[in-house]
């Protein structure tokens, strides 16, 4: 059942692919003149591109090497630059289908279609590669945001916990062990007591992962407490089992669907991920079942990879919620997607006595470009009364 509704997911986003790319290559080889060797080559690029991230995603089952980790960062990269090539044809589409009516371009449009036209195409690349440049430089400048907070509760021992989270690292291909150690770098100096990420710490290629070991000097950060996290759906997609092993090898602690006690002084809860990586026959235990017979005096963390019903964490006492999975988006204007979809897209959040933070996320998945969010690490200093 679960691989006749990975066919049906993947057939539909193959064509949906297919028919984007038709659409803006077609566009792009009208804009070019006519008996020109230009509208050879750009059919020979344009076709190239397409088929890139796909060749290389079926390569790499049998070979991995230079070559397909080459084809899916231009495949990746193409994946960002569609999207926005996307928009400008279609608002292009819709100019010239109102001009039809309305009669509006100017004279040095119409004068010489075919020059504007082909200067319109130069100007749309040049737009598209700017934002792409722009976007991929920015996945390079991690940000730190700071969060105090205040809970309710007494800890024995201890009045503060200084808490680095961070979540969707998206480990693998795009995402390397130099941007590791950018965040470990700055983790380090952050200089916490526990080190929480908040799921998709790999990206569905956990392949590359493990042959690169790019977690590696992650321990260097040495908080008191340790690394915890929970799966995040990407976890489930590249292979659970040896996703849990590599990071279990890192000495990061995996709670799916568990409780521990942290010093006898708080809790630490991981949940499973809803559906268990998009298969709605797996169910996670319900929370209430997951705090039952712990101290509800003591603080309570939880650590949950998407930021849904968010009501069952402030009904149930959680003091606080570390989510991710979101990105804002990372593409805009996709954040006004999640922004709908999600009570907290992105940020901080106050819901009854219950803090929530959701977290942008560190690194990238699909495009490795952000144009509406940094990269985040975020730095969590809770004071206990």
């Amino acid at each position: 059942m679960r691989t006749v509704q990975y066919l049906i997911f993947f057939s539909i986003a193959l064509t949906i692919l297919g028919l984007v790319n038709y659409y803006i290559g077609i566009r792009g080889w009208q804009a070019i003149p006519e008996g020109t060797v230009s509208r050879g080559v750009y059919s020979a690029v344009i076709v190239f591109l397409a088929i890139s991230y796909i060749a290389a995603r079926l390569l790499e089952r049998a070979w991995q090497s230079p070559v397909t980790s080459t084809l899916t960062w231009i495949g990746s990269l193409w994946m960002g630059a569609m999207i926005y090539f996307l928009m400008i044809v279609f608002l292009l589409d819709l100019a010239r289908f109102s001009n039809h009516f309305l009669h509006f371009y100017p004279a040095f449009i119409t004068a010489n279609y075919t020059k504007a036209k082909f200067t319109t195409f130069l100007i749309s690349c040049g737009i598209v590669f700017l934002i792409v440049l722009v976007g991929f430089i920015n996945t390079r400048i991690p940000k730190v945001t700071t969060l105090d907070l205040r809970i309710h509760k007494k800890v024995d021992g201890f009045k503060t916990l200084n808490i680095a989270a961070a979540s969707d690292l998206h480990l693998g291909k795009l995402v390397g062990a130099g941007r590791v150690r950018a965040m470990t770098d700055i983790m380090r100096r952050l200089n916490p007591d526990i080190v929480l990420f908040s799921g998709d710490i790999l990206d569905e290629d956990i392949a590359s992962a493990v042959c690169k070991n790019i977690c590696v000097g992650l321990e260097n950060v040495h908080p008191r407490f340790g690394f915890f996290t929970v799966p995040g759906n990407h976890e489930h997609y590249g292979g659970i089992t040896r996703a849990l092993s590599y990071l279990t090898e890192q000495h990061i602690t995996v709670l799916q669907d568990k409780t521990v006690k942290i010093g006898d002084s708080f809790y630490i809860v991981g949940r499973e991920d809803p559906g268990h990586g998009g298969n709605p026959e797996n169910r996670r235990k319900p929370l209430k079942e997951l705090l039952t017979g712990i101290d509800l005096t003591k603080p309570i963390i939880l650590l949950d990879h998407q930021p849904l019903h968010l009501e069952e964490a402030a009904e149930n006492g959680v003091d606080l919620q570390i989510s991710g999975h979101t990105h804002h988006g990372q593409l805009w204007p996709f954040n006004y997607i999640t922004s709908m979809t999600y009570e907290i897209s992105r940020g901080y959040k106050l819901i009854e006595k219950t803090h929530f933070y959701v977290s942008s996320g560190f690194g990238t998945w699909g495009p490795p470009i952000r144009t509406n969010s940094r990269p985040e690490i975020v730095n969590i200093r809770l004071t206990f009364d």
